[in-house]
């Protein structure tokens, strides 16, 4: 026998992954509450009793996804045997990742009010972690001021990718080559080993 609250999960789970479903195949325009629902195959007005609007459940879609990085980051911190720079590499990699794999998402996880407390949590995790992993490289007192770097170059990496800028035939390097390079160059600047 289901409880009503096993019921309640299994159909937010479910109204979550049908949302997930419609953003990677049309973007947030159609992730609608009503077509959620549809997917889902539950009753029109259930989604409406998980989630506020079409906001609150695009924001947990970029909380979800934020968790989910977390726990790949964290797993490439714990990894036995890998250098620092590998699991900085790694990390970096991860984040592009998404963007390819998932662009809508990937944009949405950037695009997520800066004030939500779930989202800020969910991606403080990731920072932190990415942070514990750069100050392995390059050790806790400028873990950040690299971190920022970082970041922002994966970024910028990812955004290059998604917009068809960086083409490996007119740039002779591609987003992976890209991140191993500024890792080794990080490193060498820094005199940490490989």
């Amino acid at each position: 026998m289901v409880t009503r609250a096993e019921a309640a999960a299994a159909t937010r789970s479910a109204l979550v992954r049908a949302a997930s479903e419609l953003l990677d195949e049309g973007g947030p325009e159609a992730v609608t509450l009503r077509a959620v629902g549809a997917r889902a195959g539950v009753s029109r007005g259930a989604p409406y009793g998980h989630f506020e609007d079409k906001a609150h459940l695009l924001t947990q879609l970029a909380v979800d996804a934020w968790s989910s990085l977390a726990d790949d980051v964290e797993q490439l911190r714990a990894e036995p045997g890998a250098t620092p720079s590998t699991r900085l590499e790694r990390a970096l990699v991860k984040l592009i990742e998404v963007g390819r794999r998932r662009p809508h998402l990937y944009a949405l996880m950037f695009s997520t009010p800066a004030d939500n407390p779930e989202a800020v949590e969910a991606a403080s995790r990731v920072e932190n972690l990415f942070l514990a992993i750069v100050g392995g490289l390059v050790g806790e007192p400028d873990a950040r001021r690299y971190g920022a770097l970082l970041m922002s170059s994966a970024h910028g990496i990812a955004g290059l990718e998604l917009s068809g800028h960086l083409a490996k035939e007119k740039w002779q390097v591609g987003g992976d080559e890209l991140v191993h390079m500024l890792v080794s160059a990080i490193r060498s600047g820094t005199g940490t080993a490989p």
